[in-house]
C-alpha cells in the first residue's frame, strides 16, 4: 500500500519496531490478501460446512484462515489482544489498548453459496476505534486498505465516499426491511442486499453506494475494518443514534448502523428516525 509513514509514533511491536497505523496497514493488507488466496485454493479443492449452536454456517475455511491470520498477526504483536468470529473469546483483550479485530471469511453463506460477495477482513483497533484495516474480496480481486489521516485505497487507488446530497435517487443496499422503508418514505432506490456486511459499508467508501444499512446485533469483526476504510474515504458510519460504533467492549455487539458519505448522513439519519429505527430486523 503505497502510504508515506508519517503516522506518529505507537506501541512497538515484537521485533521492537514502532507499528505505525500506516505500517499496520500494510501487514494487514499482505495477511488479508495471503488468507484470501488461500480460501479460493481451498474452495477449488473441496471443503465442508457446518452450522454453528447459533445456527449460523461456518465451514474448514473459515477455521484455518482463522489459524493463519492469527499467527501471523500474533508473531507481528503478540502482546496485543485478539478477537475474531471464528475464536473462543479470551477476556484478557479488555487490557489491551491494542486489539487485532479479524474476521477471516465475512459473508460465509455466500461463500458456501458459491457468490462473490465474501471477504477476508482484519483491523488494528487503539483505545476502541479501528488505527487501519484491510478488506480482501478474493472473487474480484478488489483489496481495500485505510491508515489513521492517510485516506483509503482499492487495488492502490485513493477511493471517496459518495457526495451525493439528496435521498431520493440514492443507491442504498442493507436488510430489506430498511431499504424497502426508505424507498417507500424518501424515494431511495433500493439494491440488492451484499451479504458481507463489510464488504456492502467499502461499497460506500468506493462510490458505489451512496448509502448501506446494517441490522442490530452485527459484531465488532463485521465491520471494524470498514469502519476506518469509510472513515478515511470521507463517509460516516454510525450508529442509528448518530455516535460512532466502538470496539472491544465486553460485549462485542453493535445495535443497526447506517454508513453514507458525510453530506448524505444527516439526511440518512433523519429519515430513519422515529418509527423507522423499528423497521431494520435483526439481520446484517
Amino acid at each position: 500500500m503505497p502510504l508515506n509513514d508519517n503516522v506518529a509514533a505507537r506501541p512497538h511491536a515484537a521485533n521492537g519496531d514502532v507499528l505505525t497505523a500506516v505500517k499496520a496497514a500494510e501487514l494487514l493488507a499482505d495477511a488479508v490478501r495471503d488468507a484470501g488466496k488461500m480460501a479460493l485454493a481451498m474452495e477449488r479443492a473441496g471443503y465442508e460446512s457446518w452450522a454453528k449452536e447459533n445456527q449460523s454456517p461456518v465451514s474448514d475455511v473459515d477455521l484455518a484462515l482463522d489459524r493463519e491470520l492469527r499467527a501471523r498477526l500474533s508473531a507481528i504483536a503478540p502482546d496485543y489482544g485478539w478477537l475474531s468470529e471464528e475464536t473462543a473469546d479470551d477476556p484478557a483483550r479488555l487490557s489491551r489498548r491494542r486489539v487485532w479485530v479479524v474476521d477471516p471469511v465475512d459473508g460465509t453463506r455466500a461463500f458456501i453459496a458459491g457468490l462473490p460477495d465474501w471477504c477476508v477482513v482484519a483491523a488494528l483497533v487503539e483505545d476502541g476505534r479501528p488505527i487501519a484495516g484491510a478488506l480482501y474480496a478474493p472473487a474480484t480481486d478488489e483489496l481495500f486498505v485505510a491508515a489513521a489521516g492517510l485516506g483509503a485505497r482499492r487495488n492502490g487507488t485513493p477511493i471517496r465516499a459518495s457526495g451525493a446530497t439528496r435521498l431520493e435517487g440514492a443507491r442504498v443496499s442493507g436488510p430489506r426491511s430498511g431499504v424497502e422503508r426508505l424507498a417507500k418514505s424518501a424515494g431511495i432506490t433500493a439494491l440488492p442486499r451484499i451479504h458481507s456486511l463489510a464488504l456492502r459499508l467499502a461499497r460506500v467508501a468506493s462510490g458505489e453506494l451512496d448509502a448501506a444499512l446494517a441490522g442490530a446485533h452485527s459484531h465488532d469483526w463485521d465491520h471494524a475494518s470498514a469502519d476506518i476504510i469509510v472513515r478515511e474515504a470521507g463517509g460516516i458510519l454510525t450508529g442509528f443514534d448518530g455516535a460512532p460504533p466502538g470496539y472491544n467492549g465486553a460485549q462485542p455487539t453493535h445495535g443497526a448502523l447506517a454508513a453514507a458519505g458525510a453530506a448524505l448522513h444527516p439526511l440518512l439519519m433523519a429519515a430513519l428516525g422515529g418509527k423507522a429505527k423499528q423497521t431494520i430486523r435483526s439481520t446484517t
